[in-house]
Protein backbone atom coordinates (compact mmCIF):
# COMPACT_ATOMS: atom_id res chain seq x y z
CA UNK A 1 0.00 0.00 0.00
CA UNK A 2 1.61 3.46 -0.69
CA UNK A 3 1.38 6.34 1.40
CA UNK A 4 1.44 9.83 0.22
CA UNK A 5 3.17 12.63 2.84
CA UNK A 6 1.54 15.66 0.60
CA UNK A 7 -1.01 17.59 2.08
CA UNK A 8 -4.78 17.29 0.62
CA UNK A 9 -4.85 19.65 -1.44
CA UNK A 10 -1.26 19.28 -3.23
CA UNK A 11 -1.92 15.76 -3.37
CA UNK A 12 -5.46 16.41 -5.34
CA UNK A 13 -3.62 18.70 -7.45
CA UNK A 14 -1.27 16.19 -8.68
CA UNK A 15 -3.71 13.45 -9.33
CA UNK A 16 -5.20 16.36 -11.50
CA UNK A 17 -1.97 17.53 -13.32
CA UNK A 18 -1.08 13.73 -13.56
CA UNK A 19 -4.43 13.29 -15.55
CA UNK A 20 -4.14 16.41 -17.69
CA UNK A 21 -0.56 15.39 -18.89
CA UNK A 22 -1.81 11.62 -19.84
CA UNK A 23 -4.69 13.17 -21.41
CA UNK A 24 -2.61 15.52 -23.17
CA UNK A 25 0.15 13.24 -24.52
CA UNK A 26 -2.24 10.47 -25.06
CA UNK A 27 -4.19 13.14 -28.01
CA UNK A 28 -1.15 14.71 -29.21
CA UNK A 29 -1.26 18.10 -27.54
CA UNK A 30 1.31 20.07 -25.12
CA UNK A 31 0.97 19.68 -21.81
CA UNK A 32 2.23 23.06 -21.06
CA UNK A 33 -0.40 24.49 -23.45
CA UNK A 34 -3.10 23.95 -20.62
CA UNK A 35 -3.71 26.34 -18.05
CA UNK A 36 -5.49 24.72 -14.71
CA UNK A 37 -7.92 27.28 -13.73
CA UNK A 38 -8.27 26.67 -9.71
CA UNK A 39 -12.23 27.51 -8.71
CA UNK A 40 -12.44 28.53 -4.88
CA UNK A 41 -15.69 30.20 -5.09
CA UNK A 42 -17.76 29.47 -1.86
CA UNK A 43 -14.55 28.38 -0.34
CA UNK A 44 -12.75 30.37 3.01
CA UNK A 45 -11.05 33.51 2.89
CA UNK A 46 -7.32 31.38 3.28
CA UNK A 47 -8.28 29.44 0.24
CA UNK A 48 -5.66 31.54 -1.89
CA UNK A 49 -2.92 31.85 0.02
CA UNK A 50 -3.26 28.12 0.07
CA UNK A 51 -3.90 27.75 -3.51
CA UNK A 52 -0.82 30.10 -3.76
CA UNK A 53 1.58 27.54 -1.32
CA UNK A 54 0.49 24.90 -3.57
CA UNK A 55 1.70 26.77 -6.95
CA UNK A 56 -1.70 27.29 -8.10
CA UNK A 57 -1.40 30.85 -9.73
CA UNK A 58 -4.44 31.11 -12.26
CA UNK A 59 -7.90 31.09 -9.93
CA UNK A 60 -11.66 31.68 -10.32
CA UNK A 61 -13.98 33.19 -8.91
CA UNK A 62 -18.18 33.76 -9.65
CA UNK A 63 -19.00 36.43 -6.94
CA UNK A 64 -18.08 39.92 -6.76
CA UNK A 65 -17.87 41.00 -3.50
CA UNK A 66 -16.43 37.39 -2.56
CA UNK A 67 -13.44 37.75 -4.69
CA UNK A 68 -13.23 41.27 -3.38
CA UNK A 69 -13.29 39.97 0.09
CA UNK A 70 -10.49 37.62 -0.41
CA UNK A 71 -8.28 40.45 -2.41
CA UNK A 72 -8.42 42.64 0.36
CA UNK A 73 -6.77 39.52 2.69
CA UNK A 74 -4.27 38.54 0.01
CA UNK A 75 -1.25 39.87 -0.01
CA UNK A 76 0.19 38.27 -3.03
CA UNK A 77 -2.44 39.98 -5.81
CA UNK A 78 0.26 40.73 -8.17
CA UNK A 79 1.44 37.21 -8.14
CA UNK A 80 -1.63 35.42 -9.48
CA UNK A 81 -4.42 35.70 -12.22
CA UNK A 82 -7.49 35.93 -11.50
CA UNK A 83 -10.80 34.98 -13.72
CA UNK A 84 -14.26 35.45 -12.91
CA UNK A 85 -16.50 32.87 -14.36
CA UNK A 86 -19.93 33.56 -13.05
CA UNK A 87 -22.33 35.99 -14.70
CA UNK A 88 -21.30 39.51 -15.16
CA UNK A 89 -23.99 42.20 -14.27
CA UNK A 90 -23.99 45.15 -15.94
CA UNK A 91 -24.42 47.33 -12.99
CA UNK A 92 -20.90 45.16 -11.54
CA UNK A 93 -18.81 45.88 -14.85
CA UNK A 94 -16.86 48.46 -12.73
CA UNK A 95 -16.23 46.43 -9.71
CA UNK A 96 -15.48 43.78 -12.50
CA UNK A 97 -12.20 45.74 -13.92
CA UNK A 98 -10.68 46.79 -10.67
CA UNK A 99 -10.96 42.70 -9.74
CA UNK A 100 -10.17 40.47 -12.29
CA UNK A 101 -7.37 40.12 -14.72
CA UNK A 102 -10.00 38.03 -17.18
CA UNK A 103 -13.79 38.32 -17.47
CA UNK A 104 -14.68 34.90 -18.97
CA UNK A 105 -18.49 35.42 -18.64
CA UNK A 106 -18.80 38.29 -21.94
CA UNK A 107 -21.96 37.11 -23.27
CA UNK A 108 -23.33 39.97 -25.29
CA UNK A 109 -22.16 42.50 -27.24
CA UNK A 110 -23.73 45.15 -25.01
CA UNK A 111 -22.11 44.12 -22.25
CA UNK A 112 -18.43 43.67 -23.84
CA UNK A 113 -19.21 47.85 -24.89
CA UNK A 114 -19.75 48.49 -21.71
CA UNK A 115 -16.46 47.04 -20.22
CA UNK A 116 -15.02 48.89 -22.79
CA UNK A 117 -16.24 52.10 -22.12
CA UNK A 118 -15.76 51.75 -18.60
CA UNK A 119 -11.95 50.62 -19.12
CA UNK A 120 -11.55 53.71 -21.47
CA UNK A 121 -12.23 55.55 -18.22
CA UNK A 122 -9.68 54.15 -16.29
CA UNK A 123 -6.62 53.82 -18.97
CA UNK A 124 -7.20 49.86 -18.58
CA UNK A 125 -6.85 46.68 -21.41
CA UNK A 126 -9.39 44.24 -19.93
CA UNK A 127 -8.60 40.67 -21.14
CA UNK A 128 -12.32 39.03 -22.02
CA UNK A 129 -13.39 35.77 -23.35
CA UNK A 130 -16.76 35.38 -24.90
CA UNK A 131 -19.06 32.68 -23.34
CA UNK A 132 -20.81 30.82 -26.32
CA UNK A 133 -24.01 28.85 -25.17
CA UNK A 134 -23.19 26.06 -27.91
CA UNK A 135 -26.08 23.13 -26.54
CA UNK A 136 -28.28 26.33 -26.26
CA UNK A 137 -29.39 25.30 -23.11
CA UNK A 138 -31.86 27.71 -21.31
CA UNK A 139 -30.54 27.77 -18.04
CA UNK A 140 -27.12 28.97 -19.11
CA UNK A 141 -25.98 32.22 -20.49
CA UNK A 142 -24.15 33.19 -23.51
CA UNK A 143 -24.68 33.83 -27.37
CA UNK A 144 -25.63 31.44 -29.71
CA UNK A 145 -23.47 29.61 -31.72
CA UNK A 146 -25.01 31.71 -35.19
CA UNK A 147 -24.11 34.92 -33.92
CA UNK A 148 -20.94 34.58 -31.95
CA UNK A 149 -18.94 35.09 -35.32
CA UNK A 150 -20.58 38.64 -36.00
CA UNK A 151 -20.80 39.53 -32.09
CA UNK A 152 -16.93 38.15 -32.13
CA UNK A 153 -16.09 40.99 -35.02
CA UNK A 154 -17.61 43.62 -33.06
CA UNK A 155 -16.09 42.76 -29.56
CA UNK A 156 -13.04 43.10 -31.81
CA UNK A 157 -13.49 47.01 -33.07
CA UNK A 158 -13.55 47.64 -29.09
CA UNK A 159 -10.04 49.16 -28.02
CA UNK A 160 -9.67 48.67 -24.43
CA UNK A 161 -10.88 44.96 -24.60
CA UNK A 162 -8.94 42.29 -25.73
CA UNK A 163 -10.53 38.75 -27.04
CA UNK A 164 -8.30 36.06 -25.79
CA UNK A 165 -10.86 33.31 -25.96
CA UNK A 166 -14.37 31.57 -25.99
CA UNK A 167 -15.82 29.52 -23.06
CA UNK A 168 -18.54 27.54 -22.81
CA UNK A 169 -20.34 25.33 -19.93
CA UNK A 170 -22.35 22.45 -21.25
CA UNK A 171 -25.93 21.91 -19.23
CA UNK A 172 -25.85 18.96 -16.56
CA UNK A 173 -26.70 15.39 -17.14
CA UNK A 174 -25.44 15.12 -21.03
CA UNK A 175 -23.60 11.79 -22.03
CA UNK A 176 -20.29 11.68 -23.37
CA UNK A 177 -21.11 12.12 -26.52
CA UNK A 178 -23.10 15.29 -26.53
CA UNK A 179 -20.44 16.50 -24.26
CA UNK A 180 -17.57 16.00 -26.75
CA UNK A 181 -19.92 17.32 -29.36
CA UNK A 182 -20.38 21.05 -27.82
CA UNK A 183 -16.31 20.69 -27.21
CA UNK A 184 -15.65 19.87 -30.36
CA UNK A 185 -17.99 23.18 -31.99
CA UNK A 186 -16.45 25.01 -28.97
CA UNK A 187 -13.18 24.40 -30.57
CA UNK A 188 -14.19 25.15 -34.31
CA UNK A 189 -15.36 28.70 -32.83
CA UNK A 190 -12.33 29.59 -32.00
CA UNK A 191 -10.24 28.70 -34.64
CA UNK A 192 -12.83 29.92 -36.84
CA UNK A 193 -12.30 33.62 -34.64
CA UNK A 194 -8.83 33.08 -34.48
CA UNK A 195 -7.82 32.59 -38.61
CA UNK A 196 -10.84 34.92 -39.31
CA UNK A 197 -11.36 38.02 -36.85
CA UNK A 198 -9.28 38.19 -33.86
CA UNK A 199 -5.89 36.38 -33.79
CA UNK A 200 -5.72 37.36 -30.30
CA UNK A 201 -8.35 34.77 -29.58
CA UNK A 202 -6.60 31.43 -28.87
CA UNK A 203 -7.74 30.00 -25.80
CA UNK A 204 -10.85 27.87 -24.78
CA UNK A 205 -12.19 27.30 -21.67
CA UNK A 206 -14.95 24.25 -21.56
CA UNK A 207 -16.55 23.26 -18.93
CA UNK A 208 -15.28 22.22 -15.10
CA UNK A 209 -14.29 19.06 -12.65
Amino acid sequence: MFFSNRPPLEEKLYYIQDRIHKTAVKVGRNPEHITLVAVTKTLPLEIWEQAFNANLTTLGESRIQEAQEKSETFSKRDKIKLHLIGHLQSNKVRKAIDLFDVIQTVDSVKLAERINKVCKEKAKQQHIYIQVNVGRDPNKHGIFIENVLEAAREISNNEHISLRGIMTIPANGLILSEISSIYRKTREIRDEIYSNINENCQNISMGMS
